[in-house]
């Protein structure tokens, strides 16, 4: 399977929700900055997780939170590094490595396996439902909440396609 496509859709919604994020500023929409940040923390630790697994590296947390949250600026500055090097990554496995299992330790100590190729789709499917979270907080707040559908996406990059 190749993931070029949807990797770089799940950047371009990343971004879209950060740039979101970044727009509230008024003091009643503080509880969805904090809830935001608390999403985009977990959603880079995860990344950042199961980047090392991928690599066959030691764990680089031992949680999938934090009790103190990074500011929102070093937050999106992880998720995009994470993004590009799992596309790089993605783009770098032949079928037959992407078919390959790797074993590994969640960070509650139980045991699990997972294919590349599973893997991949896992982070994909991660961050959409916590952007989803993020956008309903959006929406509570009365923020913007960015169109980030695939449809949104590929229409923006291939405008013909609306023809």
């Amino acid at each position: 399977m190749d993931f070029t496509n949807i990797l770089e859709y799940n950047h371009w919604s990343d971004r879209r929700i950060l740039d979101a994020v970044a727009q509230l500023t008024q003091e009643e929409q503080q509880r969805a900055f904090d809830f935001a940040r608390q999403q985009l923390n977990h959603m880079v630790r995860v990344e950042e997780l199961f980047q090392a697994r991928l690599r066959g590296v030691a764990d680089p947390h031992d949680s999938t939170n934090t009790e103190h949250l990074p500011e929102l600026a070093e937050l999106g500055a992880r998720l995009m590094a994470a993004n590009q090097w799992l596309l790089t990554y993605a783009k770098s496995l032949s079928p037959s490595q992407l078919k390959e299992d790797i074993s590994f330790t969640f960070v509650d100590g139980k045991r699990g396996r997972l294919s590349r190729e599973e893997v991949i789709f896992h982070l994909i499917n991660h961050g959409t439902y916590h952007r989803g979270a993020i956008g309903h907080a959006l929406d509570l707040a009365a923020g913007t909440r960015p169109a980030d559908t695939y449809n949104v996406f590929i229409h923006a990059a291939e405008p013909e396609r609306r023809n």
